[in-house]
């Protein structure tokens, strides 16, 4: 099953815009440059945009797609059919490679695996010798391109060494290193940027009609990365498993050491969900540590500001500055394929008692 690339991750009021103007929050730097390279006619052969989950990478690879692709002088005009082609994911030059690309599409859609074997590049490889059907790129977008074999990061290779002339790739993925250093060598990379606070929030109320509270709120919770705010617009049970977790995340400290423990090996169990509960009670413990230093404006969590400086009061500078390093620590462990359950025990020892 051949799959085309959907845009949606752009909202349908954001499907007209001023011609010229990529749909597209923040990295203004990137589409400058990206820009640059249509005007100038200096497109590469391969782009890797990196950066954290949500931060906009497969959005900026689809607005430059959409700009290569239109038809008029201001690029993208969001007007012309190529563009509206694009906005409805049916461009036969704009092909979505994802577990399934040119397989059986009822095998793909039962089957639960992320990575990108290589019979899906080699189909690529075969789709990318031909012709454009309408305009003057034939585009492939890898958006998680980390999820790739070696297998198929090698296949891919051989089509980067020798790209037909018409070709595009554009890959997304949370980090450069993630992919061999052969194939990041014959990409231009882009490595995003979490976006401000201000700027999110912004957004969210001229763009999305988002109330100035709200908006300053998920704002603030997105941790720089303008998909979850708009994830998070639409999904109300987003915020309130928020709410639910900073309630159990608050009480932990006054657990005593077997229930710990015992939170400890349940989280194990699930290591995505665990990394997701480290990284929010991260963001609490550093809103704790700006409110000892009476820099609330700088708090994250602004809707629970009344129990930022209950929980505040509560410890010491020191006990805050040191379970964050814990945090980070344990992160970083993670990261590296250390023992969960150990990592995760370890942190519950370093838990400070309140006073």
């Amino acid at each position: 099953m051949i799959k085309s690339a959907t845009v949606s991750n752009i909202s349908p009021d954001e499907k007209e815009w001023k011609p010229g103007e990529w749909p597209v929050v923040g990295h203004r730097w990137a589409v400058e440059l990206l820009s640059g390279a249509i005007a100038s006619g200096n497109v590469r052969h391969a782009y890797l945009f990196t950066g954290p989950q949500s931060i906009g990478k497969t959005a900026l690879a689809l607005a430059f797609a959409q700009a290569l692709l239109c038809e008029r002088e201001e690029r993208p005009c969001g007007q012309c059919p190529p563009c509206r082609k694009v906005l409805a994911g049916v461009h036969p030059d704009l092909r979505l490679v994802a577990p399934g690309y040119g397989a059986d599409a009822e095998k793909a859609e039962k089957s639960e695996a992320k990575s990108l074997g290589i019979d899906v590049v080699r189909f690529l490889r075969g789709e990318a010798a031909l012709t454009p059907f309408e305009g003057n790129w034939k585009i492939f977008l890898i958006p998680e391109a980390e999820n790739m074999t070696p297998e198929s990061q090698n296949a891919l290779l051989k089509t980067l060494e020798e790209p037909p002339p018409q070709v595009v790739i554009l890959l997304t993925a949370l980090r450069e290193e993630s992919l061999f250093p052969t194939i990041v060598s014959r990409c231009q990379i882009f490595n995003l940027r979490p976006l401000p606070a201000l700027e999110i929030s912004e957004a969210l109320q001229k763009r999305w009609g988002v109330a100035e509270k709200r908006a300053e709120v998920l704002a603030n919770l997105s941790r720089g990365t303008i998909g979850w705010a708009m994830n998070a617009l639409g999904e109300e049970t987003i915020l309130e498993d928020r709410q639910k977790k900073l309630e159990e995340l608050i009480e932990l400290p006054d657990a005593g050491l077997v229930e710990r423990m015992n939170i400890a090996a349940t989280w194990a169990q699930k290591p995505e969900e665990a990394v997701a509960l480290l990284e929010l009670w991260l963001g609490w413990w550093r809103d704790l540590l700006a409110v000892r230093a009476e820099d609330k404006a700088g708090a994250q969590n602004l809707d629970r500001h009344r129990d930022l400086e209950k929980q505040a009061a509560r410890y010491s500078v020191t006990q805050i500055a040191g379970f964050l390093s814990a945090l980070e620590r344990t992160l970083g462990y993670i990261e590296r394929n250390a023992n969960l359950r150990l990592a995760l025990e370890v942190l519950m020892l370093d838990l400070p008692s309140p006073a």
